[in-house]
């Protein structure tokens, strides 16, 4: 029997000395680079994470209770012992995010990193696939082959999540509602691949014939806050459709809090919007189409001498007008900015000559553009043009929510998960602004900018003597 168990160990011992060799050299390579040659290994066993300077993310999460109260009152009922836990699953969604990821199945390339999940105090990162399960959880589909019993459930665990955003999306943003503020509406187009609920082929600047979502954006102007987003489908661009969710927020809100003004574009100047904001006496500032009677008020209004300069090469002058369907008379700001170069006009297809004429810009033959807008507030002329020229700021979130945030990805088959994954990013999004402005106050910074100065780096952990310390590489040149 000793013979026996010595001849064991001998074997066992040779067996495990091999698969040693053949590890080392597996794992260790050399490269032969410009710069000489170097010998790489793999540490499978390393603490490290992309993300080091999260923790200093964390810490603000922490000491403000935004993260931990979100948590705390996600709606969540998972009986099962082995389905992930609620903290795993919101910090898999925020991480992604953070890092400014599109797709579920790009949660993968975090699954490695064992610093940043011990930052929010989490287990592990949970993969793609229990992430969509787990908003699924939380917003369900809302199947219409099903009992009416499992129907009612589903719609009360829909409430119960878009309460639970509309709660963080709100305490995200009720700081920058205790000054003075405006709100401004807004609708962008999210293009899609798929053959997912609401892909309808709708208004799409950008690629014409392609399906799409359209996203309606409630933002708090100048500052970049998103106060709320909701995702309709592809041909729900108008207004109309924008109205509904603009009353609830408006509603919502103490007095103390409602906006100064509320802004939009020519979409929004028609007499439903108008007469619904008249309804609960806010002010509001909307562009008008050049319809017929907006042009002949222009024609009346050319000849007045009364026109005063309000900056930026604009002409204002104001008067009143009663379009068809309107049920008032209403208060109209007419600018006007003259076209400096010479505009070319296209020629008729059916001559055979090409030709471009263009019409001669000098002093004696001003051209000019025309910009008509509606209000009820009373702010002087000088103050209305510039009012109007600061909502197009809000384009400039658009591109950054669309291009280095997730509204342009997080897509699934059903509408909901699109919807609350949208104000997931949102909320997100007005997290990492507020800890931008607070460690960088001088500038606005995008998330292109803010995420490699402030959030990456090369954290390494080790741990000794029951304390965790983190040695931070950065990159970064600033």
């Amino acid at each position: 029997m000793g013979e026996m168990n010595f001849e064991q160990k001998g074997i066992v011992k040779a067996v495990g000395t091999a698969l040693q060799e053949v590890g080392q050299s597996a794992v260790g390579m050399c490269v032969a680079t410009p710069g000489g040659r170097f010998h790489v290994r793999w540490d499978e066993g390393g603490s490290a994470t992309a993300l080091g300077q999260l923790a200093f993310f964390a810490e603000f999460l922490e000491v403000s209770g935004l993260f931990s109260r979100w948590k705390e009152s996600c709606p969540t009922n998972y009986s099962s012992p082995n389905a992930p836990t609620v903290v795993n699953i919101l910090g898999t969604w925020l991480l992604s995010i953070l890092d400014g990821q599109r797709r579920y199945a790009h949660v993968t390339g975090l699954r490695g990193d064992a610093v940043a999940p011990e930052l929010l105090g989490m287990t592990k990162i949970v993969s793609d696939e229990s992430l969509r399960r787990a908003l699924a959880h939380l917003a369900p589909e809302q199947a219409k082959r099903c009992h009416d019993e499992e129907r009612a459930a589903r719609a009360v665990q829909l409430t119960k999540s878009s309460a639970w955003m509309d709660a963080a999306l709100a305490e995200s943003t009720g700081e920058a509602l205790r000054t003075p503020w405006i709100l401004d509406a807004d609708t962008t187009v999210k293009l899609l691949y798929g053959h997912q609920a609401g892909a309808e082929i709708g208004y799409n600047p950008t690629k014409p014939g392609r399906p799409s979502h359209t996203l309606h954006t409630y933002w708090i102007g100048n500052v970049r806050l998103v106060l709320d987003v909701e995702v309709q489908g592809g041909k729900s661009t108008a207004a109309k459709h924008s109205l509904p969710r603009l009353r609830l927020l408006l509603d919502r809100l103490a007095p103390e809090e409602r906006p100064a003004l509320v802004r939009g574009d020519n979409a929004f100047g028609n007499e439903g919007v108008m007469a619904a904001m008249e309804e609960i006496e806010q002010p509001y500032l909307f562009k008008l189409r050049q319809t017929a009677g907006v042009k002949r008020l222009i024609e009346r209004l050319w000849q007045r001498g009364d026109w005063q300069s309000v900056d930026q090469g604009f002409d204002a002058v104001e008067g009143k007008l009663r379009l068809t369907g309107w049920s008032c008379e209403r208060r109209v700001v007419v600018l006007r900015r003259r076209v400096k170069s010479s505009p070319g006009a296209e020629t008729s297809k059916e001559s055979p000559q090409q030709e471009l004429p263009f019409a001669e810009g000098s002093d004696k033959a001003k051209l000019w553009e025309y910009s008509v807008l509606v209000t009820n507030a009373d702010y002087s002329l000088e103050a209305m043009g510039q009012l109007y020229r600061d909502r197009a700021d809000c384009e400039n979130g658009f591109d950054e929510l669309k291009n280095q945030w997730g509204w342009g990805g997080y897509t699934t088959h059903d509408l909901e998960r699109c919807n609350l994954s949208a104000r997931a990013v949102a909320l997100i999004y007005n997290w990492w602004s507020w800890y931008v402005r607070l460690a960088h106050p001088k500038a606005r910074l995008e998330a292109i900018t803010s995420r490699p100065m402030l959030l990456a780096g090369v954290a390494r952990l080790t741990q000794h003597a029951g304390q965790s310390r983190l040695l931070l590489t950065i990159s970064h040149a600033a």
